[in-house]
């Protein structure tokens, strides 16, 4: 036995240098990700028809522009403001944000809190915003409450940027302070 014991020693060693070196062979395959552009404080004005649209600000902003699908992170968080037709202010912020070139798609992500000038506040862990279509949607569970404090919640839903058209999966509703309004 205790000449069997130098081999053992040598074949794990011999393992352990294969097994550390598949593991290197593995990462070189692995293609790294940089940003091509870094800002911080990011201050964006979205404009249309000399018309302020939207304002954006992010205190660190990651451009993936050479990446093979384009997209901008936002690691440490993004707050928006829109404007309305009638120059409404509407808020949206989350932790984080990835923006997607090519389709138009903006990932919200944790703490997603949109509040709309008349009192309404969505909150959600996650939400998408497609830009070409106006419209938001989630599998994540939301909740919705206006200055009453009725409340819409539940899992699932998607909506137009109005929130005047809205497709809710599963879902329950507590009104307060109804008026009959000739019902």
């Amino acid at each position: 036995m205790k000449r069997a014991f130098p081999y053992i020693i040598a074949i794990s060693c011999v393992f352990w240098a294969c097994n550390n070196d598949l593991k290197d062979i593995q990462n070189l395959s692995k293609k790294q990700l940089y940003p091509t552009g870094e800002a911080d404080s990011a201050h964006v004005k979205y404009t249309d028809s000399a018309q302020i649209k939207a304002e954006m600000f992010a205190v660190k902003m990651l451009d993936y522009g050479k990446a093979k699908y384009p997209f901008n992170h936002f690691p440490k968080g993004i707050k928006v403001t829109v404007f309305d037709k009638n120059k409404n202010k509407n808020y949206i912020v989350a932790d984080r944000a990835t923006s997607y070139n090519f389709t138009g798609i903006i990932d919200l992500r944790e703490n997603v809190k949109i509040t709309s000038h008349d009192g309404k506040v969505m909150q959600t862990q996650q939400l998408y915003y497609d830009q070409k279509n106006n419209w938001f949607f989630t599998e994540y569970y939301f909740k919705v409450t206006d200055k009453n404090k009725s409340f819409f919640d539940g899992i699932g839903v998607d909506f137009d940027q109005n929130f005047r058209i809205v497709n809710a999966q599963q879902n329950r509703a507590e009104l307060k302070d109804i008026k009959d309004e000739g019902l």
